[in-house]
């Protein structure tokens, strides 16, 4: 019975192409083999944000009347509800410190190069949705913090000469941030984004999976094809492990460091003290803390905006600037580059809950 059904699926929706795929992948190993699995890893918390994500739309109500007050009922009525939640808020900060590890590590490895700048393209889309699944998600439990460091967050963009104006009315769904507001970004968060994400996705598996593993320029150049290992069930079986590692850090976070509620949102009271954006945020925060008000007769921040904004477009398009052999004395500069940011990043996240504790 059970290889009847196998065969009648088979002939409906092709499993031997699956089949021969998972017979025939194989995987480089060296040296810097462990930074594959940070591509999977990231792709687990995707999936656990998914499946959370959709057991707190069974209660969550989007409007300013009902938002705080559906989260308080989840979290302290609902059986389990508060540990969602924690692995709900838990899994997102890990998924995109997951993604920047994958890709710095994509960085550094020169995964980048010809025939994979399309994959490395798909991926930084991938790493800009998972920052705006945060920051449309951060607004929807309606309390204090997150109510002020939305305001603040969309007055960034808001700063930006001819189209500044426009992306805050965009983003708030008017001049303040209001109900409309919460119903916006929910929108965002639960419907434009997750569907735009399915699209990026599924063409940056597709991507990994036409043009492989890359092997790093240092590998090539130590002579010789890599050894190579089955992806099923060697490097899946690893793999797997990892997820159930995450797995166990979620479940201890969750319980050791409940994610808190807050107070609800109050748009007429004060803003709370030392206001912050999510660690994500808070290395182009410091930044434009830090820059002085006027540079070369222009606003510090709009100089900030467009300097980020510069950068970020720089370092997505950095297959086209880098060598495409990921040799010589270009390849090396761009390596700089990458420890640079990875350095800068990590300072200014410093800086900037330093500065809080202060």
């Amino acid at each position: 019975m059970i290889g009847r059904l196998i065969d009648w699926l088979n002939g409906r929706l092709g499993l031997d192409t699956f089949r021969e795929l998972a017979e025939h992948k194989e995987v480089p190993i060296h040296r810097h083999s462990f930074w594959y699995y940070w591509g999977g890893m990231t792709l687990f918390l995707f999936g656990v944000q998914v499946a959370t994500g959709i057991l707190l739309l069974l209660y969550y109500r989007p409007s300013a009347d009902e938002a705080y007050e559906s989260v308080r009922f989840l979290m302290t009525q609902v059986s389990f509800g508060w540990l969602i939640r924690s692995i709900h808020s838990w899994s997102a900060n890990l998924m995109i410190g997951a993604a920047f590890v994958h890709m710095f590590s994509a960085f550094l490895l020169k995964a980048y190069r010809a025939p994979r700048e399309a994959t490395w393209l798909s991926g930084m889309v991938l790493l800009g949705l998972a920052l705006a699944f945060g920051f449309s998600g951060y607004l929807l439990p309606w309390n204090q913090l997150a109510f002020f460091a939305t305001k603040v967050g969309t007055d960034i963009p808001g700063s930006v000469p001819l189209v500044g104006h426009f992306v805050l009315v965009f983003l708030r769904g008017g001049e303040n941030i209001t109900g409309g507001t919460l119903t916006r970004f929910y929108g965002f968060h639960v419907a434009v984004l997750p569907a735009t994400a399915t699209v990026i996705l599924s063409l940056h598996l597709y991507l990994v999976q036409r043009h492989g593993m890359s092997v790093p320029p240092s590998v090539e150049d130590a002579g010789g094809r890599p050894r190579m290992m089955k992806f099923v069930p060697s490097f899946a079986l690893r793999d797997a492990m990892g997820w159930l590692a995450a797995l166990g850090v979620l479940a201890l976070l969750a319980a050791l460091f409940p994610w808190e509620l807050g107070r609800k949102a109050d748009p007429y009271s004060p803003a709370p003290a030392g206001i912050r954006p999510e660690w994500y945020f808070s290395w182009m925060f410091q930044t434009l803390r830090m820059l002085p008000s006027r540079i070369l007769g222009l606003e510090g921040e709009l100089v900030g905006v467009l300097g980020i904004t510069l950068a970020g477009l720089g370092w997505a398009i950095v297959p086209f600037l880098d060598d495409p052999q990921g040799r010589g004395r270009r390849a090396r500069v761009w390596t700089w580059v990458g420890i640079i940011a990875i350095v800068y990043v990590l300072v200014f996240t410093w800086l900037t809950y330093r500065d809080v504790k202060r």
